[in-house]
């Protein structure tokens, strides 16, 4: 009788060892599958860093590629690195929306246009939050702010956007939808500027971008 109950002690103490060991690993894994250091670890810029050498390469074809990390960070705003027209140059390519599909030709037309408004920007003697905001809205708004004190805010990206859409009424509406945060400063984002600088330190707190050397450019 004792030998049984020996045996039966044994057996209880090696179920339940085996349920210890089990909930131990499932509680382990559990903890990885929900640790906060791999959300960390996801780069939300992933995906317009794969244009970094491109974009660095086609910046360099105007003496500006100390500005790699900037326009990365505008393509972040714009479209997050997706698509056939990741810089949405298309419109400031003087094309209608959407009509470039080829990434390298988005970043030559995008690179361009922010060559053009950093120019004109510094000419004007604008802050360059100005000039980030201008890609966004044109080389107007370099104007206007040139006139109105020289540095970004955006109350004068309101003012500046009601004045365009007050040309246009039916094209700059929001689509009508009186719920969009820009209503009724319809045209373009006058936050803009704001998204893009945050976007920049945001960069900077992930893998490093680096610049200091010309990555040859490759096909996409």
């Amino acid at each position: 009788m004792k030998k049984k109950r020996k045996r039966k002690k044994w057996r209880t103490f090696f179920v339940l060892f085996l349920l210890f060991c089990a909930l131990a690993w499932f509680q382990n894994h559990f903890d990885k599958q929900n640790s906060p250091l791999l959300v960390k670890n996801v780069d939300p810029f992933a995906e317009v860093k794969k244009y970094q050498p491109h974009i660095h390469d086609e910046l360099a074809k105007y003496g500006l590629e100390e500005h790699t990390a900037v326009v990365i960070a505008l393509m972040q705003q714009e479209s997050h690195g997706l698509g056939g027209d990741p810089m949405q140059a298309s419109e400031s390519a003087g094309l209608a929306k959407d009509t470039i599909n080829d990434p390298k030709q988005s970043i030559q037309a995008g690179v361009k246009h922010f060559q053009r408004v950093l120019t004109y920007g510094t000419q004007k003697k604008v802050d360059f939050s100005t000039i980030i905001q201008s890609y966004n809205m044109g080389i107007g708004y370099i104007d206007y702010v040139a006139q109105h004190g020289g540095k970004h805010s955006e109350e004068l990206a309101k003012e500046f956007s009601l004045i365009q859409v007050e040309k246009k009424p039916t094209l700059y509406n929001c689509s009508g939808d009186k719920s969009n945060f820009r209503y009724p400063y319809c045209y373009g984002d006058f936050t803009y500027s704001t998204k893009v600088t945050k976007n920049i330190q945001l960069l900077a707190d992930t893998i490093p971008v680096t610049t200091d050397e010309k990555t040859p450019s490759g096909s996409f």
